[in-house]
């Protein structure tokens, strides 16, 4: 199941709904998997080349505003 929604700036976001142990493929080189921790919390586990730079969303965004 997915659906398309819209950041702001109307960028169009795909949302895809994925279980522990499932995973979506991106452009054939990124793998994002669900994966459940002993803890119950839901994590992603993402394969990717080494040149792709993989950042957590509040870093990337503390690191964009400071270079504005």
């Amino acid at each position: 199941m997915f659906f398309v929604a819209e950041l702001k700036g109307g960028v169009p976001l795909l949302v895809v709904g994925r279980k522990p142990g499932e995973y979506v493929v991106i452009d054939d080189c990124i793998i994002v998997k669900v994966v459940k921790s002993d803890s119950g919390q839901l994590r992603l586990a993402i394969e990717a080349p080494r040149d792709i730079s993989i950042v957590r969303g509040e870093i990337y965004e503390k690191r964009d505003s400071s270079s504005s």
